[in-house]
This record gives structure tokens, sequence and C-alpha cells, in this order.
């Protein structure tokens, strides 16, 4: 990787100046121009990059006014907006470098200078121009992010009645500030509409961060939402910012906001009543300006009943709520997911010719979907890897070996495959709810989000 040259730019009539700061300053710069002529600035700016710019403020004889020089200035930051310009000017010139500064000069020397002065300030002025690249290099690494993210999750694909009141819910609620709950199963598409939501609201130019509240320990989640300070603990070896922070003046998507514990649940409904938060080892709370979505597949009303739920926090995240119906229940949208999955899977694994016949598809409408879109999606690209030939068939798609656990003497299931099918059936037994499943199978409601997440369900 090569290095970039440090390229200097000295404008001034005055031979003896142009000599005198070359020879001081060509140990700083791998490259010193000079230009005695100021007609001379714009083809110079255009064909290189110059990280400063010593300009004199007057060329003209008999004329110190100064306004040569904040002419030239608005032309070079034409030319290059993060250019970084120094005026050059006399003992009585200081008001005109005040002015030039709000014209837009980073700092300016005064004649006769002090070359240790003028070093600093050069170098200062160094230091400001490569901030100023990496501001505009981290802009343009988030606008593509942005992009990126958009094009992953381009769109919501259904075109059934159900999904089109969806859709006008998330068409007005998209303009607004207020906190959204999505509710439905897992593998529904939640996240989808969170990003939908925030695709179409003012805050679009910023991030979406997505945090799976699942999966932070009670110890992990005061660090991860709020941040923390240099030696707030063992291993703080630097400043980090929590998602609160991240996320200011974008979206905040807490998926599976169920899943936290009560103390937590207190901590996060500070937080959203105060509208501040306080990283790990400060003392000043700091102010955020984060619109908020959650999701859950979880009943929070029956988790209030239980104890489980504040009741609060419900009413806080739950200005509106949008629920997510499941595939089942979705008629012809599983045909148009389909259609998109299958594209996408024979583009990618090179199988263009794969098509369903009229018996596939009407398989894949009548099956029950417990797992949902996800399910389907895994379903589609299982079918299109192991495919032998340009037709998927019903049994290419082996959805009987997901639902029928009578049928186990005549099809050789593993372990992990007759565990999955027992907590597809738990959970569709009680709903999806976490609590209710878990108690069912006598086990922790965390071992059983552990299962949700190996299994992908």
């Amino acid at each position: 990787m090569s290095v970039k040259k440090r390229k200097l730019l000295i404008v001034d009539d005055n031979k003896n100046v142009l000599t005198a700061l070359t020879r001081l300053l060509e140990l700083e710069f791998d490259e010193v121009h000079t230009a005695g002529n100021p007609n001379l600035i714009q083809s110079m700016v255009r064909s290189n990059e110059y990280d400063t710019i010593l300009l004199d403020m007057n060329f003209s004889a008999g004329v110190n006014t100064g306004n040569e020089g904040l002419f030239w200035m608005k032309e070079i930051l034409k030319i290059d907006p993060n250019a970084i310009i120094i005026p050059i000017t006399a003992y009585g010139d200081i008001d005109l470098a005040v002015r030039a500064i709000k014209e837009g000069a980073a700092d300016f020397v005064v004649k006769p200078w002090d070359n240790d002065k003028l070093l600093a300030t050069i170098n200062s002025a160094y230091n400001l121009r490569q901030s100023k690249l990496e501001v505009e290099l981290l802009k343009d690494k988030q606008k593509s992010l942005l992009e990126k993210i958009n094009k992953k999750y381009s769109s919501i694909i259904g075109s059934s009645s159900i999904m089109k009141d969806i859709y006008k819910t998330i068409k007005k609620v998209a303009g607004t500030d207020v906190n959204v709950l999505i509710l439905g199963e897992n593998g529904t598409g939640k996240e989808l509409v969170a990003r939908e939501i925030h695709r179409q609201s003012s805050r679009n130019q910023e991030l979406m961060i997505s945090v799976d509240m699942g999966s932070l320990s009670e110890p992990l989640f005061e660090s991860e939402m709020f941040g923390y300070e240099k030696g707030a603990f063992t291993d703080a070896k630097e400043m980090r910012k929590g998602r609160f922070e991240i996320a200011s003046d974008g979206t905040l998507f807490l998926d599976e906001i169920g899943n936290l514990s009560l103390s937590m649940q207190a901590k996060l409904l500070s937080a959203l009543q105060n509208r501040t938060f306080t990283r790990m080892g400060a003392n000043i709370p700091k102010e955020f300006d984060t619109r908020l979505i959650c999701a859950t597949n979880k009943n929070l009303k029956d988790m209030i009943s239980e104890g489980l739920f504040r009741e609060d926090l419900f009413f806080r995240i739950n200005t509106i709520e949008i629920i997510i119906p499941p595939l089942r229940e979705r008629g012809n949208d599983i045909l148009e997911l389909t259609d998109f999955f299958l594209n996408n899977f024979k583009a990618k694994y090179r199988k263009n010719l794969l098509k369903l016949n009229k018996d596939t598809f009407n398989a894949l409408k009548n099956y029950h979907w417990p797992g949902n879109i996800r399910e389907l999606q895994h379903t589609i690209e299982k079918a299109v890897i192991l495919s032998d030939s340009d037709t998927l068939k019903p049994d290419d798609l082996y959805l009987s070996k997901q639902v029928k656990l009578k049928s186990s003497e005549d099809i050789a299931l593993t372990f992990d495959e007759i565990e999955k099918i027992g907590v597809l059936k738990a959970l569709e037994r009680n709903k999806g709810n976490i609590f209710k499943t878990a108690k069912e199978l006598n086990i922790a409601r965390q071992t059983l989000y552990n299962k949700i997440q190996k299994h992908k369900l």
C-alpha cells in the first residue's frame, strides 16, 4: 500500500517570501508548490490534492484590503470544500484574518512570522485536513452501508389483504417518531417490518441498530446498551459507546424484548422515560434522540399477568402495535415468497432452469409452516442445493420429515431432528409463548431460547 505524499501550496507575489517559506517547509512536506500569480491557483488546486494552502491576502500594488485573498479563498473552496487555507497577513490585518476565518480559513499567519509558531500552525492544519477527509470517508461508507442494507432488506413480499393492511399501518407510522411494538411468531419477518418503518421514516439517512435482547446477559446489559468509560471495569481498556448512543438520530430495534429480566426492564424503562442514559463509569447522563421499535414472539399481556413483564414498560414501548400473521394465514403469499426465494437461490447456486410443478406448489401452500418465512427460505434453499433434476417435486422439499413423528419407523431421524420437531410442536401448542413452552418441556427459558437459535426456528 503506497503512502500518500504530503503536499503544500504557497501563493504569494513576493519572491523572497516564497523562497523563505519553501526552505522552511520543504522538510515538513514531500512536495512544496509555489505560485507568484494568483491566476494559477485554480488550475493547480484542480490538478493537485493539497494538504495545506498558504495564501497571501493582497496581490495588487498599493492594495491592502485583503479582498483579493478572500476572493481566491472562496474560489479554492469551490473546487475543494475540504481545503485547509491559512491566510498570510501583516500585523495590522488582524481584523482581516478574523474575516477570513469566518469565510472558511483554518487559521492565519502574521508577517513576519515566527518559524516555530508557523510550523505548529501548519501541522495543526494538516491534522485538521486529515480529520475532515476521515469524516467524509465515514459518511461515504455509511451511505454505502445504508444502500447495501436497504438493498438486502429491499421490500416486504406479499399481497394478501392482511399484509396490505400492515403496509398501510407502516406508512402511517413511519412519518412519526412514536414507539412501535411488533408482535408475531418466530420467522414471520418482524425485523423486516422494522426496517421498512425505518426506510420510510425521516431518519432513513441514519443507521438502524438491531439488538437481540435475548442474547444479552444481565451483566452485559448496561455496557452493551449504554456503553462505558475507560477504566469502568477491569477489561474496559478504552471508552465504548452503547447502542443507544450509536443509534442516535436513527432507529434502535430491540428484538425479543420479552426475554429481558425484570431488572433489565427497569433499567431500560428509566432510560426511555428520561430520554437519557449514563455510561458505566460516568456520572453525567447523556441525552439521546432515537426512534424505538421493539419486537417479540411472546404474549406480553400474559407475562404482565404472570409478573414477568412490567406493565409500565409495555405501555412505554407500545404506542402503536403491529401484529405480523403467521405464514399459514397469508394464503397465496406463500407462493409469492416461494418464487422470490427460488429465483434468488437458482441464481446463487447456478441452477437457472429449476422450476416447481403444480403438486409442489400445493404441498407448499398446504403445509402449516411452524417456522414461518424463515423455514420456507431454508426449505427452498435446501431443495435447490439437493435437486438432481430441473423440476422440484413435493418429495424434494422434505416437508414430511419435519412434522411427522409417527412415521419415524419409516424415516431415519437424527436426534437433532427429533429435538427440533419436539420444540416446534411445543411452541405451536403454546402459540409461541416461551414461558409456557419451557414449562411444558421442563427446561429453563434460556435453554429453550438456545434450542430455538440452534435449530433456526
